[in-house]
């Protein structure tokens, strides 16, 4: 296969160093677990999420193939063991988990969505040695939760997805838990029923005619800021962040993400799978972030060579992008199967060349301003990226390019592979690319770092953040064999092929360790395996 590498700095339009002079980090996998067989659980969501709990030791992990919390005590870390797997299909399909902050408090939260999922779901809690001990309704498909940094609070995000044919789409909704003495809970639902036209300007509302913004606004993600006083939750679909404001249980605002320009400097992607070539480059497109994980942090900007003060709160986003397909409804089209307008796209025949940009997916729904069929613009699905942007919606810096550009330079054997093959180079490259989905920030002394999981080609990278609007890149680990031969018509050998898919990320500082080393435990949904990375300084 042929390279063709662009020479531009990766990032350079909002400022990314790829320099990896400075990297101070490196991801040892110690160790990794699964609970069954890897031929049975292979793409069957066995391992999705994970938290560690440090007061028990142990790791709760979601395992969808089975309906269940799975319990590993992991003081060993080097050997993880299976202690209980906690059956949660008499409430439906877990999605979620998170363990009470407090070490006094016995309690471990987990999101599950009904078996007929326009039916309203149920947070299950339960003890750390797996007994249930009571559960509360809450909205549709609740998809994920996480409490604030004292407990006081359990947020969750309500994805509301319509039903297989369009039929049924329920109303997406944040649910604010709180409790009171003993195990006395209360749940307040808050809706996006109420947003006027003008809170939505710029947020992507795109469902069937007919279809209601509070319908259509689908949360994916949460994240809560140190004061406990906002939630940041993803609406993918959406291409936006809603922002709860968690002491009055409203929505406060939603912030509009815009496009990535992949014509600029800095923003350069690969397109296409059909041209025996990784060719990274710019092309007359533009992406929509649409994210999937995020997560809250504070820092100072360093302005003049000196921090700024007071320290502000920066949200992060994975821009994984995702599509509709629903029965009859797809918002998915290739660029080869639309009409470009030729005052906008004068070369229209040449770009819809497959080597070209004719076989890249693009949103169906978006692009066409006039209404007469022929597209001025192109969107893409997700920017193959991840930013930073302030409270307020400001986007302080993109990667731009630099996950692509580097897998291309260092791991080839990988680029553009999806998760459940191997001998799958540039397979990937008409859709979504890597998909960053996963994203965890983790402080290591007076640094701060993300940890951003790539999907398909799987892995984390790491960036240095602690100063939002100067980033770098520091290191990248994975724990796949690209070597090993499986397929969809035959995946024997898949147990060997190592991780697959990772989807939940958690960062365990040193203090919380059981060997006294900063961990960070990745979750992999395809391989059904989680793995325990020792970070070294």
């Amino acid at each position: 296969m042929n390279h063709f590498i662009p020479r531009t700095l990766a990032g350079a339009a909002l400022g990314l160093s790829v320099s990896t002079a400075c990297a101070e980090l490196t991801l040892n996998p110690i160790s990794r677990v699964r609970n069954g067989d890897a031929v049975d659980l292979f793409d069957q969501s066995a391992a999705e999420i994970v938290k560690f709990d440090a007061a028990t030791q142990r790791m709760f992990v979601v395992n969808g193939a089975a309906d269940a919390i799975d319990i590993f005590d992991a003081s060993d870390v080097s050997s993880p063991q299976l202690l209980i797997s906690v059956d949660l299909s008499t409430f439906g399909n877990p999605n979620s988990v998170d363990v009470h902050p407090s070490s006094r408090t016995d309690e471990v939260a987990v999101a599950v969505g009904a078996p007929d999922k326009t039916q309203p779901g149920h947070v299950v809690f339960m003890t750390k040695n797996g007994e249930i001990k009571d559960s509360v309704e809450v909205g549709f498909l609740p998809d994920m939760l996480t409490y604030d940094r004292n407990g006081r609070r359990l947020v969750v995000a309500n994805e509301g997805e319509p039903n297989d044919d369009y039929s049924v789409d329920p109303e997406g909704s944040v649910s604010i838990i709180e409790t009171f003495g003993g195990n006395r809970r209360r749940v307040t639902n808050v809706g996006f029923g109420g947003l006027s036209e003008a809170d939505l300007v710029g947020v992507r509302i795109s469902g069937p005619e007919g279809t209601t913004a509070a319908q259509d606004i689908e949360p994916e993600y949460v994240a809560i800021d140190e004061r406990g006083r906002f939630a940041y939750v993803t609406c993918q679909e959406n291409n936006a962040v809603a922002v709860i404001d968690l002491w009055s249980k409203k929505v406060d605002r939603m912030i509009p993400l815009g496009s990535v320009n992949h014509a600029e400097l800095g923003n350069a992607l690969d397109v296409s799978d059909r041209d025996d070539a990784i060719r990274i480059a710019n092309w007359p497109i533009k992406g929509l972030p649409m994210p999937d994980a995020i997560g809250v942090y504070t820092a100072r900007e360093k302005r003049d060579g000196r921090f700024r003060c007071p320290a502000s709160t920066y949200f992060v986003t994975a821009n994984e992008g995702d599509g509709r397909e629903y029965g009859d409804y797809s918002d998915e089209v290739r660029v080869e199967r639309l009409d470009l307008d030729p005052s906008a796209f004068p070369l229209g025949d040449v770009l819809k060349e497959r080597a070209n940009l004719g076989r890249l997916t693009v949103i169906a729904t978006e692009g066409d301003a006039t209404g007469d069929g022929d597209y001025e613009e192109l969107y893409s699905f997700g920017t193959r990226s991840f930013s930073i942007y302030s409270s307020e919606g400001e986007r302080v810096f993109d990667s731009g390019e630099m996950i692509e550009t580097w897998i291309a330079e260092n791991l080839p054997e990988g680029f553009g592979s999806t998760n459940s093959e191997n001998q799958s180079v540039d397979s990937r490259s008409d859709a979504k690319g890597p998909e960053p989905e996963g994203i965890e920030i983790g402080e290591l002394g007076d640094r701060t770092y993300a940890f951003v999981a790539l999907e398909r080609v799987g892995g984390v990278m790491v960036f240095d953040i602690t100063d939002p609007r100067d980033v770098s890149f520091v290191t990248y680990a994975a724990n796949r064999d690209f070597s090993v031969v499986f397929n969809k018509d035959d995946f024997s050998a898949v147990g060997s092929a190592g991780d697959l898919g990772p989807e939940g990320l958690d960062f365990v500082p040193a203090s919380d360790s059981p060997n006294g080393k900063p961990l960070l435990i990745v979750a992999n949904e395809v391989s059904g395996t989680t793995t325990i990375y020792e970070i070294t300084e």
